[in-house]
């Protein structure tokens, strides 16, 4: 079994819950954010499948920034040292 760890975000949008991975650029909902959350984790098992049986799991892995550790060759989600917010300013 093959497992890849990721990041649910949840945002309220419209009286709805959206959960995102922003890693693999997939999303759901549901009307609370339980629901949300398990319909990401449905989605995003889905996504990974299906790109597994497509041949392109690696691909998609390393392009989303996963890497394998290489003694255990479990995918692994690189970490950021530092998060900012920033603005853009603009005419």
């Amino acid at each position: 079994m093959i497992q890849i760890p990721y990041t649910c975000q949840l945002f309220e949008e419209d009286e709805q819950f959206v959960a995102l991975c922003p890693e693999l650029t997939v999303s759901s909902f549901g009307d609370t954010p339980e629901t949300a959350l398990r319909a990401l984790q449905e989605v995003v098992s889905i996504f990974l499948e299906e790109c597994q049986q497509m041949g392109t799991l690696e691909v998609v892995l390393e392009e989303a920034g996963y890497y394998r550790e290489l003694l255990t060759q479990k995918w692994v989600l690189r970490q950021p040292i530092q998060i900012n917010r920033l603005e853009a300013s603009f005419a």
